[in-house]
Order: C-alpha cells, then sequence, then structure tokens
C-alpha cells in the first residue's frame, strides 16, 4: 500500500492504487502556479527528469481521446501517438476541455483514476526505471511507482511516442 507524507490528503488516485493492493509512495512538492513544467517538479523532488513522467491528453481522429505518458523533457510525437492509438492523426485538447474530460486540472492531471479510462500509451523509456514519478491526481503531489505497476494497472502499452524537446 502506499506510504503517505505526513499530512498529505490522499487523492483518489491514490485510493484506486490502494483498492488495487498497489505498492507507491506519495511525494509532495513545492507548487509554483507560474511554472507548472515537469522541469520544475523534477527540481523539487531532486530527481531526474528522465523519471518524471508527464500526463497528456489527446484527441485522435477516428480513435477519439487516448492518454500520452511521457517523460518531463520530451515532447508528444503527434503522428507517433497517432499511429500507436489508431488515428490518422492527433491532436492535444484544447486546456479547457482537461477537466470535464478527466476530472483533473493542468499540473495535476494523472494517468490513474480519470473520469472514464482512455488508451494510455507510455514513452518506451519508463522501462530504463525501478520507478518513476508521475501525478497523483493534485498539483503538488506526486506517485514515485514502479513502472510495471503503472503500465499494468493503466492496461498502457509502450511505444516510442515522444521526442527531446527542442
Amino acid at each position: 500500500m502506499g506510504k503517505n507524507a505526513k499530512g498529505t490528503a490522499k487523492t483518489n488516485a491514490a485510493r484506486l492504487l490502494d483498492k488495487a493492493g498497489i505498492k507507491y509512495e506519495l511525494i509532495p512538492y513545492e507548487v509554483d502556479e507560474d511554472n507548472l513544467a515537469a522541469d520544475h517538479v523534477a527540481e523539487e523532488l531532486g530527481e531526474d527528469i528522465n523519471r518524471v513522467f508527464k500526463t497528456l491528453v489527446l484527441n485522435g481522429e477516428r480513435s477519439g481521446h487516448f492518454v500520452c505518458v511521457i517523460p518531463g523533457n520530451m515532447e508528444v510525437e503527434l503522428k507517433a501517438a497517432a499511429r500507436v492509438a489508431g488515428a490518422k492523426k492527433a491532436d492535444l485538447i484544447p486546456m479547457k476541455e482537461l477537466l470535464p474530460l478527466t476530472g483533473y486540472i493542468r499540473g495535476g492531471c494523472s494517468p490513474i483514476g480519470m473520469k472514464k479510462p482512455f488508451p494510455t500509451f507510455f514513452h518506451s523509456t519508463i522501462n530504463d526505471y525501478d520507478h518513476v514519478y508521475v501525478s497523483a491526481g493534485m498539483r503538488g503531489l506526486q506517485f514515485r511507482i514502479a513502472p510495471s505497476d503503472l503500465i499494468a494497472y493503466t492496461g498502457g502499452v509502450v511505444a516510442d511516442i515522444a521526442t527531446l524537446q527542442s
């Protein structure tokens, strides 16, 4: 079960992992409302940016919505993501659609516990690590979790879906 930092409230995503019997740690960090970028999160955690994954929601032509979970220093490769999702093309959803679609806000979007399950794709480098960080469902809180558990829980697929940010 998840270890909880003192005084940190459990998120819905954490309760779902508890129910599934998946081990994780909740790691709080200081939020900067003016800088919600993954590199800031990595810096606050004192962790390698390659281990801090961000969750993006895309809409694929014909395939509908899907989720890409990629390292914080990368950007989603839209053509590759569309291909693995079985779409002709795909785009990031407009920010205003994020909350109504997923139940999460920017900077606090977790691949766990969205309003409904979407196909989820993880960038291939996730398997390079024994643990990674993803949002626990709110700004200021990350899961430290084994990639295999995260992939299994979401029914995710590992693929090359991102490139280094230029």
